[in-house]
């Protein structure tokens, strides 16, 4: 593989990173604003939604140092998904569960994501990003651990409230 193809490579994942922190930032508020009953998960969520917005303006900062452009496309794309698949668990009995396992699944997708870059960024010599990415890929490690050892609770939480006819359990 040439050096131009990994940097290529590389410029593209940087954009999909980018974009895909704008779609979890997305999904995450829509999340957050249904949870009047999990208080526990609405303070995680909210709390990384800070660290997403944060890890945006890293990754920012590596596509400025680069001259690459942020992708408004892919950028709007990512929102509109994350829209959809926001708006379509709003009507399931059991949003929070589901919620809560598609956020795992999607920390991990992230994880895999900056373990991947953390790759590219070392082979093509771009030290100075390997910290950054770390430092995003961690926080997400963190996420996903914090959503699946908490994922039984959750469940015992969602089907307490959900065996009393007066409650909104998935709220």
């Amino acid at each position: 593989m040439s050096s131009t193809s990994s940097h290529s490579h590389y410029h593209d994942w940087l954009r999909d990173a980018y974009a895909m922190e704008k779609q979890a930032e997305t999904m995450l508020e829509q999340m957050a604003k249904r949870l009047e009953h999990y208080p526990q998960l609405q303070l995680r969520i909210e709390q990384h939604i800070e660290e997403t917005r944060q890890q945006q303006t890293l990754l920012a900062g590596i596509l400025d140092r680069h001259g690459i452009a942020h992708s408004s496309v892919k950028d709007a794309m990512g929102k509109m998904a994350a829209m959809g698949q926001a708006f379509g668990g709003m009507f399931t009995d059991d949003e929070v569960i589901k919620g809560a396992i598609a956020g795992y699944v999607f920390e991990n997708a992230e994880v895999g994501s900056y373990t991947s870059l953390i790759s590219a960024a070392k082979r093509i010599g771009d030290t100075a990003s390997v910290p950054i990415l770390k430092q995003i890929c961690e926080q997400e490690l963190a996420m996903s651990d914090w959503l699946i050892s908490h994922l039984p609770e959750l469940t015992e939480q969602f089907l307490t409230l959900s065996e009393d006819p007066d409650s909104k359990a998935k709220r």
